[in-house]
């Protein structure tokens, strides 16, 4: 063959696949546009707060307590596998983030790159999540100022509180992004203050006073309940790790969508393992595992240990100030994820309207629901309510993450590593065993006596959401889809 016109067939070929992908991310344009209109108010620091405000909350202050007694010391371990997980996640949402920043993100990738039907389950199942996640947050909120105030109704709390977050959401997306850097700027001083003064106990603790490393061995040795215990309690980790994906979701309001998303996701990874993994570390140095893993947050039984006055006040404020923070942030979450089903057309129309501060309100009015659930289960079940609420709560958010490495599997297919401004390492391996990670976790659940009820309840309900699409909304998605093929709409 003439090597001349190999060379000319070789350049043909490589300019008809990159001709195939500019059109491909073309086609994504007509999502982009159908979500403009949000304002770019978000700066790097306010976007790693978003993500690590919605990451350590009730999972971390309550949730630790829970994984310690399945676990023992070898919590240590689930964390760490969650955080593996957390990683590869982060990875793949910053690789396809930076390549299309939209506040519909992981819903919207689904939607371009698996399919409509695909984009409409991960949406709708994030959103009421995270809606659940909102009222399990006020209902903890609930719990907390009985500390203070015990003669007080729960929902008195629930109400005030609520109002409050919500008009900080309904105002600008700048003074949401300012609240919550300094409620997470608060937890993340209590965490560093928890962390020094666990490790000088730790480290001047007498010989004989029960505090030290030789409390990952005693009762049980380090592995008390098996490997089995260890890995369910991996389940526990990656409840306290959801909401990191946050972060992509707000990358559609940042200023510089790709140098914060960047920036953001190193130093979230960073923070997240740091404060998890010492925090639970010197909290079973400091007090023996079978009395943290107990119904009472275990840090309050380790700032009692410390002997500090007032210590049991302190810890409650933090742990006030992060469900506060965890609630603010999932408010902001939800109403994104119903504007970006609003403008999709699998939601009223009305949903996906801005105010005049370029907020969707009428689409945070309706994530506000799960406020209203918690209040009535707190006026009914004042006493069980925020094990109620947290039941209910754990299927859609750990499916989005499955679907999360699966969209990525799909993205990567259409695009070229050498194209890609961020790149995830290790592909494809790092997002096949993100999955499967997921997967198996997700399977755990049914063999489990305490998160059984997260299968029996969540499979049905994805399945409810299918039929959903299938019977009312299929047709619409394949003629929006004919409309975007045929006419792209470009960015900007």
């Amino acid at each position: 063959m003439d090597p001349a016109l190999s060379v000319k067939s070789a350049r043909l070929t490589q300019a008809s696949l990159l001709g195939g992908v500019m059109a491909h991310d073309r086609g994504f344009d007509t999502i982009v546009e159908r979500e403009k209109g949000l304002q770019r108010g978000l700066s790097t620091s306010q976007l790693s707060m978003i993500a690590i405000g919605g990451a350590i909350g009730t999972g971390l202050f309550l949730g630790s307590g829970f994984a310690i007694s399945f676990a023992g010391p070898s919590v240590l371990v689930s964390y760490a596998i969650g955080a593996l997980i957390a990683v590869l996640l982060m990875g793949c949402l910053a690789e396809m983030t930076v390549t299309h920043p939209t506040s519909g993100s992981f819903g919207a990738y689904a939607e371009h790159y698996i399919g409509p039907w695909a984009g409409f389950l991960v949406r709708y199942a994030y959103w009421s999540s995270i809606v659940v996640a909102v009222g399990t947050e006020v209902t903890a909120i609930a719990v907390y100022m009985k500390y203070w105030f015990p003669s007080v109704p729960g929902w008195y709390w629930i109400v005030g509180f609520s109002g409050a977050l919500v008009g900080v959401n309904m105002v600008s997306v700048k003074v949401f992004g300012t609240v919550e850097y300094l409620f997470s700027m608060l937890k993340i001083t209590a965490i560093v203050a928890f962390i020094v003064l666990g490790a000088w106990v730790v480290a001047g603790a007498p010989t004989g006073s029960g505090i030290g490393l030789a409390n990952y061995t005693m009762h049980g040795g380090f592995f008390p309940k098996g490997i089995w215990g260890t890995w369910v309690a991996v389940i526990v980790a990656i409840f306290s790790y959801l909401s990191i994906e946050m972060i992509a979701v707000a990358a559609g309001e940042a200023h510089d969508p790709q140098r914060a998303v960047t920036r953001a996701f190193r130093a979230t990874l960073v923070r997240l393992v740091l404060f998890y993994l010492l925090t639970l570390a010197l909290m079973l140095a400091i007090v023996p595992w079978t009395v943290a893993g107990t119904d009472q947050s275990p840090f309050v039984k380790v700032m009692a240990a410390t002997h500090v006055p007032g210590a049991a006040g302190v810890i409650n404020f933090v742990i006030l100030i992060a469900a506060l923070s965890a609630m603010n942030s999932q408010l902001y979450i939800t109403t994104r994820m119903m504007f970006s089903l609003a403008r999709a057309g699998y939601a009223p129309r009305r949903l996906g309207q801005l105010n005049g501060h370029g907020v969707p309100a009428a689409a945070l009015l309706l994530s506000a629901i799960g406020i209203a659930l918690a209040t009535v289960l707190n006026v009914l079940y004042p006493d069980s309510s925020f094990m109620l609420m947290m039941a209910i709560s754990m299927i859609a958010p750990m499916f989005t993450w499955f679907m999360i490495f699966v969209t990525h599997l799909f993205f990567r297919r259409r695009h070229r590593a050498e194209d890609l401004a961020f790149r995830m390492w290790g592909y494809p391996f790092t997002s096949l065993l993100g999955a499967a990670l997921m997967l198996g976790a997700l399977l755990t659940t049914y063999f489990t006596r305490e998160f059984r009820m997260t299968l029996l309840c969540g499979v049905p309900f994805l399945v409810a959401l299918t039929a959903v699409y299938w019977f009312w909304y299929r047709g619409r998605a394949q003629g929006q889809g004919a409309e975007g093929r045929a006419a792209p709409i470009s960015e900007g």
